[in-house]
């Protein structure tokens, strides 16, 4: 009898034992297989939210089949108090241990709600955009200058949620006051600042919490911008015309400003670092623009004859060598080409119609490229006339 019981007992043990890897097996399928989402969805997980509250959002939404094996697995794997706050995108089919990695490690939102004042040469903007999780391709949802409009009720209302990020992007060539008064007028963050050294600030975008103070962005863009100019320092090319790394961003920004083609910053900071050497003037439109308006907006005009010829510390066309301070606030690539210049023979360039500019090596060469233009000129000014009558 006894041995009839003890047979019964580890019969019951086994199948017990059987069930239970059974059960794991299956559980861990659930875990790590494919999901049951047919159409991404973009999750909003609330500031101090549990890994509770969330499976349960997620059971609701159809992007989990069990939400027990969902919590299990995040304290399994260690994971539950490693809960971040944000929206995140789950894709289509996502596993649960994808999941749980998603909201867990990145520690920053991959959906949702983007606000970015995009600070340019000619105007800032504050731009809207939310993930569309179906095409997980981002929709502009407004966009305005705050220093000149009224922020549209899409704005208002999109921004009256708890989760919104928002960053600040410099486009290469804003001068430090356009910087800061852009800043100012957004409204993104407090405190004030006094416009930092021209040049000082590295064009980028840069992720910031709203309300924060303005001195502690300014500060990052200014010690990302030493970093990059010492590293390109480190590294330049030998027999360069400059002294420090200080008259290098002066000639950083000028090729910044000159520059309309981006593969063509190595030519023309070639033409600028050849007239130095040969000590001719630099004679370049940005210097004396920037003169004039000390980098306060654009001088939305022509320079006039007078303004070419007047005596400043920033008319290349008058003074020896480099201005005193950079222009604008260069970015990496004008920086890196300033240092490491192409090789060419050139000393002019002028524009060539097509964004880019036509180099030459001779002054007769030079002067023929701008009898180019000139035509060029005209004829899109007889275009303009003809399209107007």
């Amino acid at each position: 009898m006894w041995r009839s019981l003890a047979s019964n007992g580890l019969t019951v043990i086994i199948v017990l034992m059987i069930g239970i890897a059974v059960g794991v097996t299956w559980a861990q399928k659930q875990f790590t297989g494919p999901g049951p989402l047919a159409e991404a969805i973009c999750l909003q997980v609330r500031p101090g939210s549990t890994m509770g509250v969330v499976s349960d959002e997620l059971v609701e939404r159809g992007a989990v089949s069990n939400g027990m094996i969902f919590r299990m697995g995040a304290e399994y794997t260690d994971r539950t108090q490693l809960l971040k706050a944000g929206s995140f995108l789950v894709p289509e089919g996502a596993s649960m241990q994808q999941i749980i990695d998603s909201i867990t490690t990145a520690g920053r939102s991959t959906c949702g709600t983007e606000v970015n004042l995009r600070i340019g040469v000619l105007r800032a903007e504050l731009v809207m955009r939310e993930l569309d999780p179906a095409t997980q391709e981002y929709v502009e949802v407004a966009k305005y200058n705050p220093a000149e409009e009224e922020a549209p009720a899409d704005y208002v209302e999109g921004t009256a949620g708890a989760d919104v990020r928002y960053r600040v992007t410099l486009a290469e060539g804003v001068t430090s006051w356009q910087v800061v008064e852009s800043l100012k007028a957004s409204g993104l963050l407090e405190g004030d600042v006094e416009v930092p050294a021209e040049g000082s600030l590295a064009p980028d975008s840069y992720e910031v919490r709203k309300g924060s103070g303005m001195d502690g962005l300014i500060e990052r863009m200014q010690v990302a911008q030493q970093s990059i100019l010492a590293e390109a320092w480190a590294s330049r090319a030998e027999g360069l015309p400059y002294d420090s790394p200080e008259e290098a961003l002066v000639m950083a920004s000028i090729v910044e400003k000159e520059t309309g083609v981006p593969e063509e910053r190595g030519q023309v900071a070639s033409v600028f670092v050849n007239r130095l050497e040969q000590g001719m003037r630099l004679q370049t439109d940005p210097t004396v623009i920037y003169g004039i308006t000390q980098g306060r907006g654009a001088l939305g005009r022509g320079l006039r004859q007078s303004e070419l010829r007047g005596a400043t510390p920033y008319n290349t066309y008058v003074i020896d060598g480099l201005p005193p301070t950079p222009i604008a606030n260069p970015g990496r690539l004008s920086i890196e080409a300033a240092l490491n210049p192409e090789t060419t023979p050139y000393l002019f360039f002028v524009a060539d119609g097509t964004g880019g500019h036509a180099f030459a090596e001779t002054l007769d060469e030079h002067n023929e490229n701008v009898a180019r233009w000139r035509e060029i000129e005209a004829e899109r000014a007889a275009e303009e006339t003809e399209g107007n009558n």
